[in-house]
């Protein structure tokens, strides 16, 4: 089963999963899990091929979506389901096929669309950097930068990257994340609709929901509601965190 952390006491308010996006892990949702676990528990994962959770070579939203179902099914009640661009994919995909399973659904900037935003130049990036010949973060940030000059994209890449004494690795199966890259820009055809609350929550300097975006998110969340977190790109929950955490508990308070 995929790597769980909890925060925060059971109450009588439904528990919320986390599910994060590619190249991610629980741990980038960590601020945003305590601050919401205040009043609910809070449950982040590992999606497989990252953080601490198991590898395998398929990263189909189908297997990621049969994940979220087992752990789920181990907390034991339904949840609120808060995902993240693949993560948000992959809840979309859960939610659809295991709709009692989710109460309310919150997506962050992303729709059920298949995307030309292809990754793969980030997995080249990561695997040319020589991890053997690295020995601190800083080390590797320096390297980094001869390939990749955004600094905020080479902070979030090596949050994933194990600097031990025992050898360095990343918590990345990178090889299967670039053999399953169409799968997971792409979206699967889904038969059913989720009849239940969704938000979707876009952020207004991205362009991973337009208008082009919204028939197919009419057609599979018809009960949707979506608002624009302002000055935020695709990464909104920490371009406005403030704004974004809002929004989060305004909608899961709403009866």
């Amino acid at each position: 089963m995929l790597k769980i952390q909890t925060f925060g006491k059971k109450s009588y308010l439904p528990d919320l999963l986390i599910v994060h996006g590619l190249f991610g892990s629980g741990r980038n949702w960590r601020a945003i899990a305590r601050n919401i676990s205040s009043d609910r528990q809070v449950h982040i994962v590992d999606m497989r091929n990252h953080g601490e959770s198991f590898w395998d070579d398929d990263n189909s939203y189908e297997s990621m979506a049969n994940d979220l179902e087992k752990v789920i099914l181990f907390l034991g009640k339904p949840v609120d389901v808060l995902g993240h661009s693949m993560g948000g994919k992959a809840s979309m995909v859960l939610a659809i096929n295991n709709s009692t399973l989710v109460n309310k659904l919150l997506i962050a900037d992303i729709a059920p669309f298949k995307y030309e935003h292809d990754q793969s130049i980030n997995i080249s990036i990561m695997k040319k950097l020589k991890i053997s010949e690295i020995s601190n973060r800083s080390e590797a940030d320096q390297a980094l930068e001869k390939m990749l000059p955004d600094s905020s994209l080479r902070a979030f890449f090596l949050q994933s990257l194990k600097i031990s004494s025992n050898g360095n690795s990343w918590q990345l199966n990178l090889d299967a994340l670039e053999k399953n890259m169409l799968k997971i820009i792409g979206f699967p055809k889904l038969e059913n609709q989720f009849l239940g609350e969704t938000l979707f929550l876009k952020g207004e300097l991205s362009d991973y929901i337009t208008n082009k975006h919204l028939p197919y998110i009419n057609l599979l969340f018809p009960k949707n509601t979506i608002r624009t977190i302002k000055n935020a790109g695709h990464w909104l929950h920490a371009d406005a965190t403030r704004d974004f955490l809002l929004s989060v508990k305004e909608y899961l308070s709403e009866n």
